[in-house]
């Protein structure tokens, strides 16, 4: 693999659909290329920036011929080039939307031979403005700012446009650090997360400032997230949805999915700090049980705080695979919950599979992960009945998807 420096001039592509990464497919003398900042049926002129024995990557420079749904990116820093953060800055929000509709259902029929149109459905805010947790990395003169696409450069900023207005101020300072991140809950806590020497005036603006190994440093080290009527602590940089209202998105369309009855057995697996959890727990009341399991020591120190108060909750502080090898979670359930990370959740699917439950319902984001487990799980007798996806990271292309599966034969 080679990386070359983009040039001002460079071949003419006609660009083919979108694909899972941001990208579209073109064509160039026969070799695939993934091209970054086009559209599907633009023809556009591009600068190489990678090359592989298989395909090249490379930027859209200049747009002969545009499709509808192009916009003027809102964003200055967005481009061939500059700011890595963004993938659609030159799509429209509706727009967006059917290109991760059309990159959901391609991994389905692809990785699991599953053909359905998927609607991703807005949640607002839709566009800017929306992220409440940004890490800014920092260069070598101590000015923070974003990373180039595929690259460890870091391209100073002065705004971040999809940041949410209430984030501590990092930019335009100067910080004597690798990292800085900035944190607004909905509750108005704002907290830093930095090895960063911090004055009296930045500690002054913000709720507490937490090193990056997890000291507190000043202040509080943790803040307080709500969902409907629930309060959840969340220490420190530890796992939380970055979207203000994805949080309550998800656990509506989870509860939905469940449909979790008085008096059942539900398992959360990869639980974080029990968001869905307390919501299950209402589901199933007193005479049921919930387990929620979760291996991340700050997840399970903040959900034993979180679900303290509820009898039907046990909290299984291993990993989900080895809670299950273990024979830690019992030999059925009801129904089972699943937010793995990223790659999926390979090495659970039997375990849970072998648990019978009459219901699975499995939060996903990353298409191609959760494409790959739905065929796992047919193969052990369970078939997708119902899907949901979230435009919970606008301007990316990133997606969160909720799947509900049931088994194929009643059991």
């Amino acid at each position: 693999m080679t990386t070359e420096t983009a040039l001002p001039d460079g071949p003419v592509v006609d660009v083919g659909p979108v694909a899972h990464g941001g990208h579209c497919v073109a064509r160039l003398d026969g070799q695939v290329v993934f091209v970054r900042h086009a559209l599907p049926g633009e023809r556009v002129r591009i600068a190489i920036t990678e090359r592989t024995t298989s395909f090249l990557r490379a930027d859209a420079v200049e747009v002969l011929e545009a499709a509808p749904g192009r916009v003027v990116p809102p964003c200055p820093f967005s481009g061939p080039g500059r700011c890595g953060g963004c993938d659609f800055q030159h799509v429209d929000p509706a727009t967006q939307r059917q290109l991760l509709g059309d990159v959901i259902s391609e991994q389905l029929r692809r990785l699991a031979g599953i053909d359905r149109h998927v609607d991703v459905e807005a949640v607002a805010p839709d566009a800017l403005g929306w992220r409440t947790r940004v890490q800014f990395a920092v260069d070598r003169d101590g000015r923070p700012g974003l990373r180039r696409h595929r690259s460890h450069e870091i391209v100073p900023v002065d705004r971040c446009l999809i940041a949410h207005p209430d984030l501590p101020q990092v930019l335009g300072r100067s910080w004597d650090a690798d990292s800085v991140e900035a944190i607004a809950s909905s509750t108005g806590d704002r907290l830093l997360v930095t090895d960063a020497s911090i004055s009296d005036e930045v500690e002054g603006e913000v709720d507490g400032v937490v090193a990056t190994d997890g000291t507190v440093r000043g202040g509080r080290g943790a803040v307080t997230e709500r969902v409907e009527e629930a309060d959840f602590r969340v220490s420190g940089s530890g796992f939380w949805q970055v979207h203000p209202a994805a949080a309550s998105t998800l656990a509506s369309a989870v509860l939905e999915g469940a449909s979790a009855g008085e008096g059942e057995t539900v398992l959360d697996l990869y639980a974080g700090v029990g968001l869905f959890t307390r919501f299950l727990a209402a589901e199933v009341g007193e005479t049921g049980t919930v387990l929620s399991v979760e291996s991340d020591p700050g997840g399970s120190r903040d959900a034993r705080r979180n679900l303290h108060d509820l009898p039907q909750v046990r909290l299984v502080d291993q990993t989900v695979e080895r809670a299950l090898r273990q024979g830690l979670l019992g030999e059925s359930a009801d129904v089972v919950v699943l937010d793995p990370p990223r790659t999926g959740a390979k090495k659970a699917v039997e375990g849970i599979a072998a648990l019978a439950p009459r219901r699975i319902v499995y939060v996903a984001c990353d298409p191609a992960a959760l494409a790959r487990d739905l065929a796992s799980f047919a193969a052990r007798g369970y078939q997708l009945i119902g899907l949901r996806a979230f435009a919970l990271f606008p301007m990316t292309h990133h997606v969160e998807c909720v799947a509900v599966l049931e088994p194929t034969t009643p059991r």
